[in-house]
Order: C-alpha cells, then structure tokens, then sequence
C-alpha cells in the first residue's frame, strides 16, 4: 500500500460517477497528485474542494502508479474571493496553469510558496504586478527561465529595453542596435523603461506559448489566462 500525508492547493475538481470527486492538487513536497475523493460532488465535502482551497490530505492507493483516493480536511479556505471578480479571474487562472502545465508527483517547492503568496495577496488588492512575476517564475520552473537583469550582449543590468524573443535574454537598446526591430519590448513591470501590465503579459504570453503550449503541450493555454489578461490590460485590477 502506498500512501501520502500532507497539506495542497486544489487546482481541480471534476464529477467522477454519482457521489464521488477527481480531486487535482498540488502540494509542496509532492508537485500535482489526482486522486478520487468518495462523497466529493456532495453538498458536505463538495465546497471543501473548490480551486484554491488548501486541504489536509491523505492519499492511498495500493501501487504508486494507481490514482489513488484522497481523505481531506479544510485547512483555508479562499472562498471569499467569489466577491471579487478580479481576484477569482486571478485565482482562476492559476490553478489553471498549473493544472495544464506541471507533471504529476513533480514538486516544485519554490513555486509552491510564490503561489501560496500571490493567492494569500488576492483579498489584499495591488497584486497584478505580483501575477506577472508569478508567471515568470512559473516558466522558470519549467526550465525556461528569462534573464531580465542584465543584458545577453554588453552584460550591462541598466538601460536594459528589449526581450529576445527566442532566448528571453534582455538587451539594451545600445546592444539590440540594428536589431532592435526583431525584439520584445520589456515593459515597466519587470523591469524595462516604458509599457504596462498589457505588455508584460503579453512578453510572458509569448513564452508561454512558444516554450509551453507549442513547444510541449501541443494545445493552447488555459482560457482562464486569456480572462485575466484581459482584465488587466483593460486595467480592471
């Protein structure tokens, strides 16, 4: 018998047969585990579940490869983020992005915090810039990390202006020269001189994209990002 004790995020919930839940989540010393939890569609347990939430959780299954079933306790609940549509556009979105891009049984302990973080800022309000650094640690944690703090070509951390959009190496305008026209701009939030959230989502869109949802998934990205993008390129957070 193989088994798991520990605290998780809930990522996913999804109906399996009449009573019983496919709970995805995603723990800090396991990475993203799935496993039916019994009376999870019902009105009892059923609210414990939704994305965001943090459990207790014991997992059981009788070989390591096997779903498994989970027993679960509330730890925190975020459910009070229903009342902002900001917010649950944000909580939506990652759990969503996670769910679609880590391995199973994979941890990732630092992204794991920085996710606890942002979701722990959500009811706090101001976290949009927040979101977009989460978004660059999520891609370095996948092996695709961006170097924004100095350039590819004079090695210099000021006056740095663009984004390879092949590498993710910034560049100054001095390095980019003739170049130029062929990079990303990098914008305000992560560090360029002009440009504002629409643009750095954008920047970290193209990563995603290109390395993620074409390079390795083959599918497009979560529609909960396209949601949140949205808001906050209109400026809604």
């Amino acid at each position: 018998m193989m088994e798991w004790q520990g605290e998780a995020t809930v990522l996913a919930r999804r109906r399996h047969g009449e009573n019983a839940a496919i709970l995805t989540v995603f723990a800090r010393d396991a990475g993203v585990m799935t496993g039916v939890v019994p009376g999870g569609a019902g009105t009892r347990r059923g609210p414990l579940l939704q994305p965001g939430n943090r459990l207790a959780l014991r997992w059981r299954a009788r070989l390591a490869e096997q779903m498994g079933s989970f027993s679960v306790e509330p730890v925190l609940s975020r459910a009070g983020l229903m009342d902002d549509a900001d917010a649950l556009a944000a909580l939506n979105a990652v759990t969503a992005l996670l769910a679609y891009a880590l391995p199973e049984r994979d941890p990732h302990p630092r992204l794991w915090d920085r996710t606890e973080s942002l979701l722990d800022a959500l009811p706090q309000g101001g976290w949009a810039g927040d979101y977009v650094r989460w978004e660059v640690t999520l891609l370095d944690e996948l092996g695709f990390g961006l170097t924004l703090d100095r350039c590819a070509v004079t090695g210099r951390s000021e006056g740095l202006a663009y984004v390879s959009p092949r590498t993710g190496h910034a560049v100054t305008a001095e390095g980019a020269g003739e170049w130029a026209a062929r990079l990303l701009p990098l914008p305000s939030p992560l560090g360029g001189p002009s440009g504002g959230m629409a643009e750095a989502l954008a920047l970290t869109g193209h990563f995603l994209n290109a390395y993620l949802a074409e390079g390795q998934k083959g599918q497009p990205l979560p529609a909960a990002r396209a949601r949140l993008v949205e808001r906050l390129s209109r400026g809604a957070a």
